[in-house]
């Protein structure tokens, strides 16, 4: 055996002198906010506590002359203090806040490649060793942490990557076969008969789409029993029935773009809604009508309309946004390819016709819950989701990977292809 050892750990601050030795890492005062790997470095010669921080992520090298070991620590110590780990190279033990070590892996060596990180998702440290994962350990501390190695003696010597190069251990293919384990877990959960084909159909029934409603609702017939789970599962759909041909007629305007249209009806329908002229609603339409106009180019009658409809919206801050993007629209030659482009886009209808389903929705005299006409079923069950995993997150200390609904969905579509 030789008789140097070196360690990497995960330290709470600038970390100096290591156990009997003088010599260290450069202090990674960064906090880390992401899946990391460690794979580490020190060159030769006393360490300076005023040298740059390396960024997060890192693997150890250790040159002839060295026993070596990985670890983690929340404070300035060693992973034989409080909040402290550490996987030593010397007899392959896990070190955890005590001076007492627990089997855990290989030991290593010279030419060896060792790497530490931290899986947010299950709250624990892993180490590897050669591009291999060794094992995991429980994260039960709180907290930011920094990787930080040490080394038995000095003019002892490390390489540390840091990220700048490609790591040994494939972390990404480590992180799919995670997601894959927790998607393993989530699909073993039992849910209620027919809930999600009740979830979806009432995001049909919330939002106007008669048609399409139609349609699932026949082709479910032949692929699901008659179960009636809607009531049992908190999902009354009366209140997303109420003037549904209304509203599938409503949005079936505003997406064909024949706004005037959609005030006329207003007016005979629901005229409370545009009875005030000032009012969000009314300014949405008045948008959209002279977004219309320039999407046919008939800027003439655009500017007319602005001057009628839209003027009285100047010096309102709560539509300042919008209204100035509408108004760019007539300084381009052309529009659809300009910043403010994104109004022509079938969605920017797609966000008026939603509003104008929502405001037929709060018409309805047995609403019980104000806020309910909103959102659909599916969408507070995902807004659900997102502040769950936010609290989540919270309570680990702000650490990990930050929940993002969209990426979420869009990784679940790539898996499936």
């Amino acid at each position: 055996m030789l008789d140097h050892h070196i360690t990497l750990y995960w330290t709470g601050g600038p970390f100096f002198s290591g156990h009997q030795n003088k010599s260290l890492l450069h202090p990674c005062s960064v906090p880390v906010d992401s899946k990391i790997l460690v794979e580490g470095s020190y060159l030769e010669g006393d360490s300076d506590p005023r040298a740059p921080a390396p960024k997060p992520s890192s693997v150890l090298r250790s040159k002839p002359g060295f026993r070596s070991a990985l670890g983690v620590v929340a404070i300035i110590s060693f992973s034989w203090e409080a909040n402290s780990y550490g996987y030593h190279g010397d007899d392959g033990l896990l070190y955890r806040g005590q001076g007492k070590g627990e089997t855990f892996g290989p030991t290593f060596t010279s030419g060896d490649t060792v790497g530490g990180g931290i899986n947010y998702a299950s709250q624990e440290f892993f180490f590897t060793k050669n591009g291999k994962l060794v094992g995991t350990v429980y994260k039960d501390v709180k907290g930011p942490l920094f990787p930080t190695i040490s080394v038995h003696s000095q003019n002892e010597e490390v390489n540390v990557n840091f990220g700048q190069q490609p790591f040994v251990f494939d972390v990404e293919a480590f992180v799919q076969e995670e997601r894959m384990k927790q998607q393993m877990i989530i699909e073993k959960i039992s849910l209620p008969p027919n809930i999600s084909h009740c979830i979806i159909r009432s995001y049909f029934l919330h939002y106007g789409y008669q048609d399409t409603l139609n349609s699932f609702d026949f082709a479910s017939r032949s692929t699901l029993p008659p179960i009636p789970v809607v009531q049992e599962n908190g999902i009354n759909e009366q209140g997303d029935t109420y003037a549904l041909r209304h509203r599938k007629i409503l949005r079936q305007l505003i997406r064909s773009g024949e706004l005037d249209s959609v005030f006329g009806k207003l007016r005979d329908w629901y005229p409370q809604i545009v009875q005030n002229e000032s009012s969000t609603i009314c300014f949405l339409l008045h948008c959209q009508k002279f977004i219309e106009l320039v999407r046919v180019s008939d800027l003439e009658d655009a500017v007319i309309y602005a001057r009628a409809e839209l003027a009285r919206f100047f010096g309102i801050t709560t539509v300042a946004g919008l209204l100035q993007d509408c108004i760019a629209l007539l300084a381009y030659e052309e529009p659809m390819k300009s910043p403010v482009g994104y109004l022509l886009d079938v969605s920017q209808r797609e966000v008026v016709a939603d509003a104008v389903n929502a405001m037929v929705l709060s018409t309805n005299p047995n609403m019980k819950d104000s806020p309910s006409y909103l959102q659909s079923y599916l969408e507070r069950l995902l807004r659900q989701l997102a502040a769950c995993c936010l609290e989540r997150r919270s309570l680990h200390g702000d650490q990990g990977e930050t929940f993002h609904l969209q990426r979420v969905l869009q990784s679940g579509n790539e898996g499936k292809r």
